[in-house]
């Protein structure tokens, strides 16, 4: 049984160029406002388990404050001189001003 897509938040919530944390169920959730597309990812570092809300916006990727990992918004993927487990990605969909998430299967 496929995951309907769920409001998490409004457009209002994350300007362009902003990052805002969200729950999805018990997934934490950080969701990415680039120009005006948004992304969701992950939300909890996994190389040092900081919140990756608390980190900085580049393109289309957050840095996280901790230890500097970066995080690909598209993939997941981490970047740091160690290995690390992707992030899980969710698809967004906008609906006039709500963000809607629902987990990549």
């Amino acid at each position: 049984m496929s995951q309907e897509f769920v409001k998490v938040a409004s457009t209002s919530d994350v300007p362009s160029g902003s990052l805002k944390a969200v729950d999805l169920g018990q997934d934490q959730i950080v969701i990415a406002n680039v120009n005006g597309k948004y992304y969701a990812i992950g939300r909890e570092c996994n190389h040092a388990k900081w919140d990756l809300s608390e980190g900085e916006l580049e393109g289309e990727s957050i840095t996280c404050a901790g230890h500097g990992a970066k995080w690909n918004l598209k993939t997941g993927e981490g970047s740091f001189p160690m290995p690390l487990e992707s992030e899980p990605v969710y698809d967004v969909k906008v609906d006039g001003s709500d963000i809607l998430l629902k987990k990549r299967e």
